[in-house]
């Protein structure tokens, strides 16, 4: 029994490796410098043309197609994430933001870095925050970085250590 299983993938074998090397179509020529080349015409897709109606010039009439309701609508449970999403957002007092912090340090200096801020840029909003030890004075309320930057090119004027920060803002 195994002489014949072992007679039939030697049969197999050499079938396959004589089929392999019939179908082989390559060339090595010295004109070509020695490079490979294969011809892979046979393997190419053969593209019949078709005959296509003549046209006339008469515009295309389109038929308008009747409404079709959609039977795999998902609108009734997306709505129900929605609402929940939304009740889950009402909850919420603060968000994620940023602002720009002018100074951090002694409160001599924190209140004279406020007073020079509302004198040199009085449109922005500065406070000041006492977390012990340290006072810091900070400008502004920012949804995004990007936000932030425009004020904060003008505050660095004044204050070269100024920095942007992230914060939570309190909603209203």
């Amino acid at each position: 029994m195994r002489i014949l299983i072992n007679l039939i993938s030697v049969v197999a074998l050499g079938s396959l490796l004589i089929s392999c090397a019939g179908s082989k179509s390559t060339t090595s020529t010295p004109q070509q410098g020695g490079k490979y080349s294969e011809d892979l015409s046979i393997w190419r897709p053969k593209v019949e043309e078709t005959q296509t109606a003549t046209t006339t010039n008469e515009p295309d009439e389109r038929k308008p197609t009747a409404y079709l309701e959609p039977n795999a609508a998902v609108n009734k449970q997306l709505d129900t994430v929605l609402d929940s999403i939304d009740r889950i957002n009402l909850t919420r007092k603060f968000i994620d933001g940023f602002t720009i912090q002018v100074y951090s340090g002694k409160r001599e200096e924190a209140l004279n870095a406020k007073k020079t801020l509302t004198t040199s840029l009085p449109d922005l909003e500065s406070e000041i925050q006492f977390t012990e030890p340290i006072f810091r004075v900070k400008v502004g309320k920012y949804y995004t970085r990007l936000d932030a930057q425009k004020d904060f090119v003008s505050i660095k004027k004044y204050f070269p250590a100024a920095i942007i920060i992230p914060e939570k803002i309190m909603l209203n």
